[in-house]
């Protein structure tokens, strides 16, 4: 399958200007096109395909799958390894549908639950896991397989899998509500690990309580976030712990400014990291808290843009039985999703939105260029630029003003747009904000508020047109 790869030409003499992105992954596509090849039965689960039905090896299509399985996944709190992307034919009569499947699959020995959402489903035999994506097209069927490495939250034999994503459910101080059934305890007694109070901000909320246990609270340096025995500090960006250099170093020049300040006694310390593309960094350690006295486990993590986030456990077994893996035993060649768990502990930084918290001006910028080539002599063909400003500028008694920014074109020769608005705003609740007028109408955007040193982060997002889910993020103007 080829992607849809948006694309600027300008023709000049007969020659054509391409972007050269373009071409190299059209000479990738083909390069990998004879890694399509005919299969009767899936590699991974073994179960019986029809006639004509391909496996696609090649590295974009494999890729794609993943990425669109792994965001599934965590919505079960699962890592997931081992894709495979499957073709299967339209039959002429189109009576091959998810229960033809799941007929085959039950004849292979699986079991087929729903996942949660249309589309995806939990294959389940004898202690293995494997998630499912299911579309049929007018021309063909896209099948694609991914094994879990652990049971996926939600799923019993017979049950249907319930969506694990963790959501706020009382913005206010009050101690964190559990619903979940009881894990299973050691003999001896486990301490949990206090609250903090939040720090006051002049937002009106500070801490959130979500409806998987965890509880968030904003502090000076950090968001902590707990849950029974476990403890997570997300902290804010700090100068010196981010910087070119090797794993060890790196994470022991964090260490030393995070988290050694509030702890003594440091023993069996180690740093661990695993090659790959976006490479996790830790170290880990056991250590006397400063301000409880009590020997703790303690984890300190960084993937790509999570910034560091410091795991405190009473011990390394309370640890493991939280995130399901032994941070001691992590190589270089360790399989990179034992860290998602870790790295979605930034969901957690969020924060309930109240009318009274709309005051001043919030901006959110974007600028994107692209430089084309001409491919056949490689001379410059000048640059294609985006640029966008939005603005919110908020005032008393709810009102505001908003306006849109938009330059687009070749340099020299780029064009801009501007739209503007005003009204009232309301706060339907405590996770959305409604304008009486955003260019054409009436708007509401799912919202929150996220925390960063000495300020907050304005996250909005369509609620009529959520797209990929990706908020739009806005900082206060000084």
């Amino acid at each position: 399958m080829l992607a849809v790869v948006p694309f600027y030409s300008v023709c000049t003499k007969r020659k054509q200007y391409f972007l050269l992105p373009l071409i190299c992954f059209l000479l990738i596509q083909n390069l990998y096109a004879k890694k399509v090849v005919p299969v009767t039965q899936s590699p991974l689960t073994g179960i019986a395909l029809p006639a004509d039905s391909k496996q696609d090896k090649r590295m974009l299509s494999v890729g794609a799958a993943k990425f669109l399985l792994d965001m599934q996944g965590k919505k079960n709190g699962t890592a997931l390894k081992n894709t495979e992307v499957l073709y299967l034919p339209v039959l002429p009569d189109n009576n091959y549908t998810i229960d033809v499947f799941s007929t085959a699959a039950q004849n292979a020995g699986w079991q087929l639950t729903s996942a949660g959402e249309k589309e995806y489903f939990w294959l389940q035999q004898n202690g293995r896991f494997i998630l499912m994506y299911f579309f049929t097209h007018k021309k063909e069927i896209n099948i694609y397989f991914a094994e879990s490495n652990q049971a996926p939250a939600g799923v019993n034999a017979g049950t249907q899998v319930q969506n694990d994503v963790p959501q706020p459910i009382n913005p206010v101080i009050e101690p964190p509500v559990n619903n979940a059934p009881p894990e299973p305890q050691p003999q001896t007694q486990i301490q949990e690990m206090p609250v903090t109070p939040a720090i006051s901000t002049g937002f009106k909320f500070s801490t959130t309580n979500f409806d998987d246990g965890w509880t968030a609270t904003e502090q000076a340096d950090w968001v902590e976030v707990t849950k029974g025995s476990i403890k997570v500090l997300l902290h804010y960006p700090k100068e010196g712990t981010i910087f070119p250099a090797d794993p060890e170093p790196l994470t022991s020049a964090a260490w030393n400014i995070l988290v050694a300040p509030h702890y003594s006694s440091l023993k069996n310390y180690k740093t661990a990291y695993i090659n790959t593309y976006n490479r996790p960094y830790l170290g880990m350690g056991y250590a006397t808290e400063n301000a409880s006295g009590k020997e703790v486990f303690v984890v300190l993590f960084r993937q790509g843009q999570t910034g560091w986030l410091e795991f405190v456990a009473p011990d390394k077994a309370s640890f493991i039985q939280q995130y399901k893996f032994d941070p001691e035993a992590i190589r270089w060649d360790s399989e990179s999703e034992l860290m998602n768990p870790l790295a979605n502990m930034t969901v957690y930084n969020k924060f309930a939105v109240d009318a009274s918290d709309f005051k001043g001006k919030w901006t959110s910028d974007f600028t994107g260029i692209q430089q084309l080539y001409n491919v056949y002599t490689g001379d410059y063909a000048g640059m294609h630029m985006n640029q966008s400003n939005e603005e919110f500028i908020f005032g008393n008694g709810g009102t505001y003003n908003w306006k849109l920014l938009v330059i687009n074109g070749m340099a020299g020769n780029a064009k801009f747009a501007e739209e503007k608005s005003s009204g009232t705003l309301s706060v339907p609740n405590n996770w959305q904000v409604h304008f009486t007028k955003i260019e054409s109408g009436p708007k509401t955007f799912h919202a929150f508020w996220s925390c960063i040193k000495g300020a907050r982060i304005l996250n909005l997002l369509d609620a009529q047109n959520s797209g990929s889910g990706i908020y739009t993020k806005y900082g206060l103007a000084k």
